[in-house]
């Protein structure tokens, strides 16, 4: 006897508990009525079986009843039968911010492959000969000159030479100039040009380097310094380095040298 009752229980109910299981587009509707999120719905729409009507017609009636064009595609997506990572248009995300870089900064990779940070060193800055400058707001437009102390850098690579800058928000790669250093004795110097002056002349950009900054993370950038550049002293002085009209003013520049 227990075991007819039983019997029909199952007969009874379980096509209700594989229908309650399964999902279609009234299901959605619903679900959408009830104010849940379209990653909650299109996460139960991945997880849970389904029978959808994908026509023209049942995406219409979807749409007007408030489905998103994300839900949407998950469900033909889902009725296609292919795996949402198996989808092309998903767009990629972008990796973390790779090991060792967790603030903003400037970084440089290792012989183990690992990034450290790199120090910066005090520049001291004077207007050059070549180009009159000028102020506009404070800051000083035109040929500079920068002076660092000691013939070469504390820190010394050897090719290749890998830079990772995390510049502040609101800063774009391209403000950052990668110069060449020269030495002068007891020091290094470089001649460049600040505040976006043009039609320069005179050599007042001969120390600046052209780079091709790529992006490994959310604003992270990574140079690679080109072998063809040779062994030597390099700089990259960050953008507002020179911020005064003063002839004597210093900023900071993150300088290293390349041994070989």
């Amino acid at each position: 006897m227990r075991k007819c009752v039983l019997c029909f229980l199952v007969f009874v109910f379980c096509p209700l508990l594989v229908a309650q299981q399964a999902l279609n587009n009234s299901a959605v509707e619903k679900m959408v009525k009830a104010g849940l999120s379209d990653n909650v719905i299109i996460e139960t729409v991945n997880a849970s079986p389904g029978a959808y009507d994908t026509s023209a017609n049942g995406l219409i009636a979807l749409r007007k009843a408030g489905v998103s064009d994300k839900v949407l595609s998950a469900i033909i997506l889902k009725a296609s039968g292919k795996s949402p990572s198996s989808d092309a248009s998903t767009p990629t995300a972008m990796p973390r911010l790779p090991q060792g870089i967790s603030d903003v900064g400037v970084y440089y990779k290792d012989k183990n492959g690992a990034w450290k940070e790199l120090m910066p060193e005090i520049v001291n800055f004077k207007s050059g000969g070549v180009l009159k400058s000028f102020v506009s707001g404070g800051i000083v437009k035109g040929d500079v000159n920068g002076h660092m102390r000691g013939a070469h850098a504390k820190l010394q690579l050897t090719f290749p030479v890998e830079i990772a800058v995390y510049p502040p928000e609101g800063t774009e790669i391209t403000e950052y100039q990668l110069l060449r250093l020269r030495e002068n004795g007891r020091s290094r110097e470089f001649r460049s040009v600040t505040g976006g002056v043009l039609h320069v002349s005179g050599g007042s950009t001969r120390d600046d380097l052209s780079y091709q900054p790529k992006k490994i993370a959310p604003r992270v950038y990574e140079i690679e310094l080109d072998a063809k550049e040779g062994k030597g002293e390099y700089g990259l002085l960050p953008p507002g380095a020179l911020g005064t009209a003063n002839m004597g003013s210093s900023g900071k520049i993150y300088a290293f040298g390349v041994k070989e």
